[in-house]
């Protein structure tokens, strides 16, 4: 099955919320307790483009799987630092599609001018964790039953990658739609070709 990539747009929403109501309904990945709608979804999605990538991975034709990227904090000195999730549909599961995404995610985050990327991951949860360090994050800290959910107190853990150098006047990064649809293309091009870990 082929992948493409791209930027998401709100017309995704009702495959997006397909996908992502059951890791809410059904799971302890996301600590959500009611499902987004499409309509909420939308929002989201128009909401997180203002800035940061949210892309989309569709094979014939049907959403495989989507990843995106978000402040981190709110505080201005937080602001070269950003959260990523990533989700995939179950039935393509171990097809390279979580590590293509980030793939293309980190490259466009590499090219915003952003220096930290974390991942927050509720644990036990094997393959996430493995995703995350075949991509060369690592842990920076756990939080200990931070959160109820799935009929439990479920700890999180919180993964590093640095995606830039710690410059000692950094330049703030710039918004997605600044970026050359260029940059974009290859970025997204990354993803497919090259996947994440590649060398």
């Amino acid at each position: 099955m082929a992948l493409a990539l791209r930027l998401a747009t709100p017309a995704d929403a009702p495959g997006v919320a397909a996908l992502y109501t059951p890791v809410v309904r059904d799971g302890y990945a996301s600590f959500e307790g009611v499902p987004p709608d499409a309509a909420e979804v939308a929002g989201r999605i128009a909401r997180t483009l203002e800035g940061f990538p949210w892309l989309v991975g569709e094979g014939d034709g049907q959403l495989l799987g989507y990843a995106y990227a978000g402040p981190h904090r709110s505080r201005a000195g937080y602001r070269w630092s950003v959260e990523v999730s990533v989700y995939v549909a179950p039935a393509a599961h171990r097809r390279g599609i979580g590590r293509a995404l980030y793939a293309a995610l980190l490259a466009l985050l590499r090219a915003q001018g952003y220096v930290n990327v974390y991942a927050g991951i509720a644990l036990p949860n094997d393959a996430s964790v493995g995703l995350h360090e075949a991509l060369g994050f690592r842990l920076a800290a756990r939080y200990p039953a931070v959160g109820f959910k799935a009929g439990a107190w479920r700890d999180v853990g919180w993964w590093h990658l640095r995606l830039n150098p710690l410059a000692p006047a950094p330049t703030p990064p710039v918004p997605l739609p600044a970026l050359d649809a260029e940059i974009i293309a290859e970025a997204l091009e990354t993803g497919v070709t090259r996947p994440c870990g590649a060398r």
